[in-house]
């Protein structure tokens, strides 16, 4: 299962800080960011468990960032 969040993380040393708090609380999740992606991207991955979308969203903005899940949007 991969899911895919839009926030407002903008710097290297931000994006720094939250991959270390959120690899604390979520051990078995694989998670990066893309900030040059202009959605500046938190992706999660996970093979074996469900995702806890809202803990992730309440951590990140605990911090003072934005974040929503990007829907996926088909274009046929």
């Amino acid at each position: 299962m991969v899911e895919v969040f839009k926030t407002s993380v903008t710097l290297i040393e931000e994006e720094v800080f939250l991959l270390k708090k959120l690899r604390k609380k979520f051990p078995d999740y694989l998670i990066n960011f893309d900030l040059e992606d202009c959605d500046n991207i938190l992706r999660i991955e996970v093979t074996d468990t469900k995702i806890n979308l809202i803990s992730i969203i309440k951590l990140v903005e605990s911090y003072g960032f934005n974040i929503e899940v990007l829907e996926d949007v088909l274009n046929i």
